[in-house]
């Protein structure tokens, strides 16, 4: 993360050396011996320490000086809601074109890129077709720079980031005592601009690296993405293939599987998407704000040291509720992310395995790629106190392929008609048990239901052994 607080000044242009760059620059970000200080956190000039005129506008220029006021009056003129989300966007913006630790820079895609990835999305719903009865998800098949896809998935994270930044701005106003709560009308207005900002310039700068590492809309396990829209990066899908010693289109193809098999899911399965929405909404209630770090920061807030509030934010002030029900959202979130990501894995081996020469490898990489997470995974984490990742994905995958298996295609993936017929965290762990279990079929129920309210007297005696004659005709 940046030590320049939410972004002011104008942004750090990309040291030669990468990293190492920023490792030995003391101020973050390349600025220099000019640059943002602890002590200065509007990057206004070191200067005389008697001349407060010289210190604040010594080494600046009247650009440089009216960007840095402009920025700030934005911020402080803040009235949305819990995240400055358009501050996000803008940083996010900034970090792209910065490029990643490894020099690479974001660049349009080009239409050889475009015809390449429209292909492989073809290719991919035809190789799926034949191993799930869901069918493709997908109207649209694109290519995106890493700019396009900020632009294309902060409403999502909107929804996901929202609640838990409401949470955090309650708390602020909550650890204030009660008297200066009254008094503080002015006080209140311009922390919740702060907070906002804070928020909004450290999930700019999450996502803008995010944009560097992710190969498509769909890889944290969640739609990011517009619905219908297969994406895939093909910058990133480079870096990625770049020392695996694989084709470049045999890695192009296997993540476009990936990519269409979450979108027949997302399309198909209509509750599916508020689904997990929903349990990462409810994880963040269970969230308790750090009230003890939280009123050390208030305690010392000083309007000329805003990034106090952005440390404490950076360091993590979320613990959840060591509660009944909050372990059971966890479980819930956990169980969810793992059966969407195991359906995809086993799903598209089974496409991949007898086609692609690669497929294992590459099922190795993607399985160990998504438990690990990157440093942008890790920021979220700290931000919203919750690491989406699906912890238990390869048991989810060998049950999913143990159903194939037992009940066929439609049998597997008629689960997904209702999420109270998917497996639970107890069935990952007997994943036999759940396979061979009887499961309740709704259509047949549906039906009984229809005949009772037609006047007809459906068969329930199920332990009878004998069929009627209707039955033996199915």
């Amino acid at each position: 993360m940046s030590d320049t607080p939410f972004g002011f000044g104008l942004p750090p242009e990309e040291p030669e050396n990468g990293d190492e760059g920023k490792k030995n620059d003391p101020a973050g970000g390349g600025h220099g011996a000019g640059g943002p200080s602890p002590g200065n956190p509007f990057g206004f000039g070191a200067g005389d320490a008697d001349n407060p005129f010289a210190a604040m506008f010594g080494s600046l220029n009247p650009n440089d000086l009216g960007a840095a006021f402009q920025q700030l009056g934005q911020m402080l003129s803040y009235e949305g809601g819990p995240v400055n989300w358009d501050m996000a966007k803008q940083i996010a913006r900034q970090t792209v074109s910065q490029g990643t630790a490894d020099g690479t820079k974001d660049e349009s895609v080009g239409p050889v890129d475009r015809t390449a990835v429209e292909e492989a999305m073809r290719l991919a719903d035809l190789w799926l077709d034949g191993v799930t009865s869901l069918p493709s998800g997908a109207s649209t098949a694109v290519a995106w720079s890493r700019a396009e896809w900020v632009e294309a998935t902060l409403p999502a994270w909107q929804q996901l980031v929202d609640p838990v930044a409401e949470r955090v701005g309650m708390a602020m106003g909550d650890v204030l005592p009660e008297e200066m709560q009254a008094m503080a009308g002015p006080l209140m207005g311009m922390m919740r601009s702060m907070g906002g900002a804070m928020f909004g310039q450290q999930i700019g700068q999450a996502v803008g690296v995010l944009a560097g590492e992710v190969v498509g809309s769909t890889d944290i396990g969640l739609p990011l993405g517009p619905a219908g829209k297969a994406a895939l990066l093909p910058l990133n899908i480079d870096a990625l293939g770049k020392d695996l010693g694989v084709p470049r289109e045999e890695v192009r193809l296997y993540l476009a599987l990936r990519e269409a098999a979450h979108q027949r899911l997302f399309a198909h399965v209509p509750w599916l998407r508020s689904h997990l929405f929903g349990a990462v909404e409810g994880y963040a209630r269970g969230i308790k704000v750090d009230t003890t770090k939280l009123e050390d920061v208030v305690g010392q807030f000083d309007p000329q040291n805003p990034e106090q509030l952005q440390e404490a934010l950076q360091q993590g002030m979320f613990q959840p509720e060591d509660t009944p029900q909050q372990k059971a959202a966890l479980a819930r979130l956990e169980t969810a992310l793992a059966l969407v990501e195991g359906w995809v894995d086993a799903v598209v081996h089974e496409a991949a395995s007898t086609r692609l020469t690669s497929a294992s490898a590459l099922r190795e990489t993607l399985r160990r790629r998504r438990a690990s997470g990157g440093p942008a995974e890790q920021t979220f984490a700290t931000l919203i106190g919750l690491q989406l990742r699906p912890r238990r994905l390869r048991d989810a995958s060998r049950l999913w392929a143990s159903l194939t298996d037992a009940r066929g295609v439609d049998g597997r993936d008629g689960l997904w008609e209702h999420p109270d017929m998917l497996p639970t965290a107890a069935d990952l762990d007997d994943p036999d048990g759940f396979v061979h279990r009887e499961q309740l079929d709704f259509s047949e129920l549906d039906k009984m239901l229809g005949e009772a309210a037609g006047g007809g007297k459906p068969n329930l005696d199920k332990d009878s052994g004998q069929d009627d004659e209707g039955d033996k005709d199915k």
